[in-house]
């Protein structure tokens, strides 16, 4: 039997009138201290900052955290491009974690369970896939409190390096055409303030569906067509910070790595095109060399966004799980 619940989905903030809300998912069996509290991860969808949903965070993953006995915060944020990554992804991650651990999400639980559940504001972790992973890491600086751990999947960093201005030949022959950002189909994208659902994922799957056959792109929708045109000719960078290549500092973390940066995992397939996998080890030995305790688990022969696709179960599944292991080590070390 799963141990997965039905989430409840609730916002943790408001732009111009929009709710942006969360999926909380709550175990049948919580991990609970000497006071009653309840650890929480908080999980960050891919999609280039431009695409996906909180629904596409692999439900496999979920599962696995609340079978720990985690508290699941599935975050939905505000996409690009109209917004820019500081102002729309990265302030609402920060938003997230700050409204689990300054109690609004003990509120919500305590009223939909009374005291069976309640979140311990200290020991709230982050992890994310691509995008997602970027937005975990971002949590790494420019917050009240930082996470107790971090877990990034292949997430996007190193913006100053020159792959960010290549084209990837692999998607850009997968496209009908090569179009410009400043095509008339895409200026409607520049309105939308405060979209948080948007297309399919570059995961691959539908929502939470993982292991079967990859979700073609849909390129009559003008937000799958940008991201993926923005991708193919090396202008996700621009696409999600128009100021580029200025005040990159502003949002990458490798150029914020300090001493007091939380605990630190990477997860990162080694036939990743699309974020190579030399990004992930150089920010981790970045860490390391601040005195910061990491760890590095590559997965063999896994491509970009391989989380949308893997079986439960299989070589890949026990690999990436060892980023929740560390987690967990991190977790349970707290304690003492």
């Amino acid at each position: 039997m799963s141990d997965i619940s039905l989430p409840l989905r609730v916002p943790y903030k408001t732009v111009d009138g929009t709710d942006i809300p969360t999926d909380i998912f709550v175990p049948y069996r919580p991990l609970q201290d000497d006071s009653g509290l309840t650890p929480v991860i908080i999980m960050f969808h891919g999609g280039g900052f431009m695409l996906g949903q909180a629904k596409m965070n692999n439900k496999d993953q979920i599962n696995d955290c609340i079978s720990r006995g985690w508290i699941v915060m599935s975050v939905e944020y505000r996409l690009c491009p109209g917004v820019d990554v500081l102002e729309g992804p990265m302030a609402d991650a920060r938003d997230a974690l700050k409204w689990a651990q300054i109690g609004d999400l003990a509120s919500v639980l305590k009223e939909a369970y009374s005291e069976r559940v309640l979140p311990d504001p200290k020991r709230v972790m982050a992890m994310g896939t691509s995008a997602g992973g970027h937005l975990a890491l971002s949590l790494g600086w420019g917050t009240a409190n930082t996470p107790l751990a971090i877990l990034d999947f292949y997430g996007a960093k190193s913006f100053n390096d020159k792959f960010w201005r290549q084209p990837i030949e692999q998607i850009r022959t997968k496209l009908p055409s090569s179009t410009p950002a400043s095509d008339p189909i895409f200026q409607s994208l520049y309105q939308e303030k405060a979209i948080f659902i948007g297309g399919a994922s570059l995961e691959g799957q539908s929502e939470g569906g993982a292991g079967g056959p990859p979700s073609a792109p849909d390129f009559s929708d003008p937000r799958q067509l940008f991201t993926l045109n923005m991708i193919a000719q090396g202008q996700v960078v621009e696409s999600i910070w128009p100021s580029a290549p200025n005040d990159l500092h502003l949002i990458d973390p490798v150029l914020n790595v300090h001493a007091d940066w939380p605990p630190t995992a990477f997860v990162h397939g080694t036939k990743d095109f699309m974020i190579p996998i030399e990004m992930s080890q150089y920010m981790e030995t970045q860490l390391r060399s601040a005195g910061v305790e990491t760890a590095f688990f590559p997965v063999p022969d896994e491509p970009h966004t391989f989380v949308g696709q893997m079986l439960k179960g299989s070589p890949t599944w026990h690999k990436q799980r060892e980023g929740f292991d560390f987690l967990e080590r991190i977790l349970k070390r707290s304690y003492l």
